[in-house]
């Protein structure tokens, strides 16, 4: 069925969506754009020239170099060759993108829409979301996650009249890549993406280390997917985040249990002690339970996947993994790809029953909350 991007192979993303600052610097890097204020007039901008937009109210004020400054409702910056490059800076960070740039006000907020490649956009979000210096068949991986992943919410903000945001409420993207493996793994893996059993678009879910066992999805999001189930990873067992370890007085713990509803002798601190040595869904301590995904994210741990052990007056939280660990375990794949596994086999090992296919062969999803 018809997708969208596929009619354009573009797609419109809100840059810097985490920040609240009144102006921006834009810079031709490289080609040539214009600058449209919708006034009939548009203004050629060569490399090396700046535009400062600042906000006024429901208005943007524009100005240019030595030039005065025009109010306006909205502006487009258009690249005019086949190689238009430009940064956008606010506050002290600096960013490089490619495409055209649309600026306009909403709720007394800047917005900055970047339009570009698709292809452009995946090996951005592969750099910012699974590091350097990587082996290919894992950028591929992740080429394919994120490839998934911008798809399948496409169209999540269209109501805002972009498709993604560039923070983790969407992708992480902070401009294009310059990493030459990153930019190749993302065209030789171009337009391919991950289909359920049913033939729909998977929730590619991942994180950064499973501890040595992945997570089921309901133990985490309550809703099960029949590709996002428990699997023992011997992968990723001796990676930086496969274990961790984090000291609480006892009598902070207690006073974490009793505010939680934990009634029982706290002076008996054996009763306290808990072991996983497989995932579980809840802490337990007599009969008092509680959800494993609440203490992680009351105390900020590393994981749920963790053993508690009172020693003196002291309580030891022995951890492994980093992250909600559903899904792919992106220190498992690292090793993977080290290993000869393609990026099929990885994905294949992560998600179970799924099929990789060219995003044509994938029916198209209605927007979040629709029928």
């Amino acid at each position: 069925m018809y997708m969208p991007a596929l009619a354009t192979g573009q797609v419109k993303i809100r840059l810097f969506s985490g920040y609240d600052s009144g102006s921006a610097v834009f810079s031709v890097v490289e080609g040539i754009y214009e600058l449209d204020l919708y006034n009939n007039n548009p203004v050629g901008i060569k490399a090396g020239e700046i535009i400062i937009i600042t906000g006024f109210n429901d208005h943007l004020v524009v100005k240019t170099r030595n030039k005065p400054g025009i109010i306006c409702d909205s502006l487009f910056i258009s690249g005019k060759t086949d190689n238009d490059l430009f940064s956008l800076r606010i506050d002290d960070v600096r960013r490089f993108y490619s495409g055209n740039l649309h600026c306009y006000r909403d709720m007394e907020t800047s917005l900055f829409i970047n339009t570009c490649e698709i292809e452009s956009y995946v090996a951005g979000v592969v750099s910012a979301e699974g590091g350097p210096e990587k082996h290919i068949e894992y950028f591929k991986t992740q080429a394919v996650i994120a490839r998934t992943y911008m798809y399948k919410y496409f169209e999540k903000h269209i109501l805002d009249r972009y498709n993604l945001c560039d923070d983790t409420h969407c992708q992480a993207f902070n401009g294009i890549s310059d990493d030459t493996v990153i930019i190749r793994a993302a065209q030789e893996t171009r337009g391919q993406v991950i289909l359920g059993p049913d033939s729909i678009l998977i929730i590619a879910a991942f994180h950064s280390n499973c501890g040595g066992e992945t997570a089921p999805a309901e133990d985490v999001w309550l809703t099960s997917q029949p590709y996002l189930k428990r699997i023992t990873d011997p992968f990723c067992t001796d990676s930086r985040n496969a274990k961790w370890q984090r000291n609480m007085s006892l009598k902070e713990w207690t006073g974490y249990l009793e505010k939680m509803g934990y009634d029982a002798d706290t002076g008996d601190a054996i009763l306290l002690n808990f072991s996983q040595k497989t995932r579980l869904k809840g802490y337990k301590a007599g009969d008092f339970s509680l959800p494993l995904r609440q203490i992680r994210t009351d105390l900020n741990l590393r994981s749920t996947f963790f053993s508690l052990s009172v020693e003196g007056d002291s309580v030891i939280f022995s951890g492994r993994g980093y992250g909600h660990g559903v899904g792919l375990c992106q220190e498992g794949a690292m090793v993977m790809a080290m290993k000869g596994f393609d990026y099929k086999q990885i994905i294949n090992f992560y998600y179970a029953g799924v099929i990789i296919t060219d995003i044509g062969n994938a029916p198209h999803n209605p927007p979040e909350g629709g029928q």
